[in-house]
Parts: structure tokens; sequence; C-alpha cells
């Protein structure tokens, strides 16, 4: 069957074409603004990818067309899909009939920590020997792929709550049908899609009342938002991690070390096991513990869970070391939303102590870019010993206004070509510059770690 993606190079819809690749599939596809590392996978995938989106590519038609999120009507090539009747679907759902129908599924919900999550869960059952098959919005470092169809019965897969297509505005998760469900927090983000918290609070209600009595709801604990969630009704049996211990929750820790780097797994108040690891802050234990109650539902023993983690490799672009030129190391960092912003920070000062910490910041999502979290920012950002926003003239919102509320610390440039220049000029030996961004932020890592070289 020959499976054409619109949208494929978002990490969703490339995670699609490799199950698809997988299970037999030709797959094509289409998109626009390609960057790594998606692009990279579907070249060593051999999957063909047109840019743009032009009617041509249908020719000749596909046995179906998958359509991602990112396309909307009056584009060429959804007006000749519609006008030629050419089968069609939305990402979740054919991935819910394709694949799903007959997998346990782990599904990994909430505002942060999805990804991460969703990493450590595939790498436990995979260090436990039952090969999961898994679809993850980004790359995780055990495996260098972000999807793949694995072995059954096991399947995790991050459960994003952004609308699932064009012609269907529920949230994508309800396709997915989990019978164990990890919910790690919830605030209100995707402000192009929901108008209030309490909306996306009513989809996170709706998927749980398709979670079976005979499956498993791990939830945070420290979270009055997904408190509410729960209140409106929850039919399956539920245990709360909270690494501080927050009432009602099973799962905790017992934390060492500053870094974090060590931490006695608890449930019940009981130790179970001590995991030692690479990863940063307090949110990183929280993941863990998620992802520990998780595997354990699926029959992994909190020891093995506890052995896998010291292997894990984190996540490309979670705080990535792309490179260090000139005595200056660069972060790669997915932080996109306040509070992400602030733990990332709190994360890599953990580790870096009293060294520089230099911050840059692509405020790219939509949500960002609609001004919804500007009041927010600067708090986020304050931590940081230095501050850099890219404004560029089609923002929407004042960005000077958060780097005056910052102080004389931060600052704003229009282009990248400014950005750069002004970072070259300013960062100096030690430094631990982290870039922020949802996108590819122009090539910024690459071009600073190039002109940081010339430095000698």
């Amino acid at each position: 069957m020959h499976v054409h993606i619109l949208g494929i190079c978002g990490t969703f819809m490339g995670g699609i074409a490799a199950i698809a690749r997988a299970a037999g599939h030709r797959v094509t596809g289409s998109d626009q603004n390609v960057y790594p590392p998606m692009s990279t996978q579907l070249a060593q995938l051999g999957i063909d990818v047109v840019q743009g989106f032009d009617a041509a590519q249908l020719d000749p038609a596909p046995d179906v067309v998958v359509v991602g999120n990112v396309m909307s009507r009056g584009k060429p090539v959804v007006e000749a899909l519609l006008e030629r009747s050419i089968p069609f679907v939305s990402g979740p759902e054919w991935l819910s009939r394709a694949v799903l129908h007959d997998r346990w599924v782990l599904a990994v919900a909430g505002t942060h920590g999805k990804t991460t999550t969703s990493s450590m869960l595939a790498h436990i059952l995979d260090h436990a020997g039952l090969a999961p098959g898994f679809l993850i919005g980004g790359v995780p470092g055990n495996f260098d792929v972000s999807a793949r169809l694995g072995n059954a019965p096991f399947f995790v897969i991050e459960a994003d709550e952004y609308d699932t297509a064009f012609f269907d505005k529920r949230a994508k998760f309800v396709h997915y049908r989990p019978r164990t469900l990890v919910l790690n927090n919830l605030e209100f983000d995707h402000a192009d899609i929901y108008p209030d918290l309490e909306s996306i609070q009513r989809q996170f209600s709706h998927l749980l009342r398709i979670v079976p009595g005979s499956g498993l709801v791990v939830n945070n604990s420290a979270d009055a938002n997904l408190d509410n969630v729960i209140a409106r009704g929850c039919w399956t049996p539920r245990e709360g991690f909270a690494s501080t211990g927050a009432a009602g929750a099973r799962w905790s820790a017992r934390l060492p070390g500053e870094d974090h780097s060590r931490f006695e797994v608890l449930f019940d108040g009981k130790p179970q096991a001590t995991v030692q690891w690479s990863q940063l802050g307090a949110h990183n234990v929280d993941n863990a513990l998620a992802a520990i109650a998780a595997a354990r539902h699926a029959g992994v023993p909190v020891a093995r869970a506890a052995e896998a983690l010291a292997e894990f490799r984190g996540v490309k672009r979670r705080m990535e070391l792309t490179g260090t030129a000139a005595g200056v190391s660069i972060y790669d960092d997915f932080a996109h939303h306040p509070t992400a912003i602030a733990t990332t920070i709190d994360g890599l000062r953990r580790r870096i102590g009293k060294a520089r910490l230099v911050a840059v910041l692509e405020a790219r999502s939509n949500t960002m870019r609609m001004g919804v979290h500007k009041e927010t920012l600067a708090p986020s950002l304050a931590a940081a010993d230095a501050v850099f926003l890219f404004a560029p003239p089609d923002l929407g919102w004042d960005a000077g206004a958060v780097a005056r509320q910052i102080g004389a610390k931060a600052a704003t440039e229009p282009t990248i070509e400014a950005l750069l220049a002004r970072l070259g000029t300013e960062v100096r030996s030690g430094d631990h510059v982290l870039i922020m961004s949802n996108g590819g932020f122009g090539g910024l890592h690459g071009k600073l770690l190039a002109a940081l070289k010339t430095r000698g």
C-alpha cells in the first residue's frame, strides 16, 4: 500500500512514517521548513519527501493520504485531495486502526515532560527485554529514532492534547485508548486551539473516560489542575506520584544530592530501589517516578526499572550538549513554556553551580507568539546570568518589555544574524549557553559553535 503523509516532518507524523515503513508500506510525504532531527531520520529510512503542498504530489494517487494537523483548507494539496475523493485519514486515527487496536498502550499525557517520560518508559520496557513499539515527540538517545513498530503487546505513545486534524477537532490522545495512562501535569497551553484551561481539562476528562477499569492511571499528586480533572470522574485504579511526597502520592523520592543525580524510589513510604543517572532536576525525578510506576503496571520490577534509568541517555533537544568551543558549552533545549523554561534553567544551574549561565530564547510556539505567557516569561528567565530574546518584527508583542522587566542582564535582537553577532561578542570561556526553541532557531546552535571556533 502507498501511504502519503502530509506534514511528514513533524515529530509525530515523522514517527507515523517510520512505523508505516516498518509495517511494509511504501511511504512518501511532503512538508516545508524541514530541519533535523526529523529530516535526518526520514532520509535514513529512505523516505522521499516533497517540498511544499502542491497538488501534483497526488499524481499518481496514493492508496491513502495521512493528514497532519499542520494542514488546512485552502492548501492546493488539500483541495485536490477532497476534489478527487482520495481516501484520507488523520495521523492518530491511522495509528489507532493500523497499530494500536490490539496493543497494550501506555500513554503519557500532560503539559510538560511527555517526551522525556515516554522515552524513559520505552527504554525501561526495552531494557527489560519487552521490545515495545513507541511513538515519541522527540528522539530518545537510547534509540536514535522517534518511533518504531516494536513487538506486541506493548506500545508507548506520547499523548498530545493538540487537535487531531482540520476535519477532526478532538484531542489527538482520545484515539489511543490507553490501558496505562500517565498524567504528568496540566497547565494552560495551545492558546491557538483552546480558549482557556477549562477547555483543556475537559479534553483530559474525555481521556480518562476511555481507560478501562483493569488499567492504571498514574497521576501527579501535586498538581491541582489534574485533581480537578480526576474529580470529574475516573473509573480506573490510580497511583499518584510526587517527588516531594505530596498528599495522595504513593510514589515519592528521597533526594540526597543537590543536582538530583541520585535518588531513592519510595512506594508507600518504603524504599524500593536507588537511581543514579545523568539527568538533571527535580522535574526529571518526577518523570522517572511516573515511568517506573507505568512500567511496573506492565510487569517490570522497580529494581529493573532503576537499572534501566542508570543507562538512560536523555532525549535529543532536551538539555542536549551540542558542542563546546573556546571554553563555551552550548546546549539545545525544546523549552517553550515559562514553567519548562524555569525548570530547565534550574536543572542546568544545579549541575554547573556558579558558572555563568546564558539563556537564549526563541518564542516560537503558537501560544508564545500570541503573547499568552509574556507576563510570566521574565520570572522564568530570572535565574540566568544573562538573557537574550529573539524578537523578530512579526512577533506580535513587545519582547523589550520582558527584557526590561528582567533588567540590565537581558537584551533583545531582531534577527538571527544580530543575535549571533551579539552572542559571539558577549559569551566568554566558562559560559554555559542554553538555547531554547521548539523549532530550528535558524541553525543558531551550529552557527554559534562555528563562530566560537574561529577564536582559536
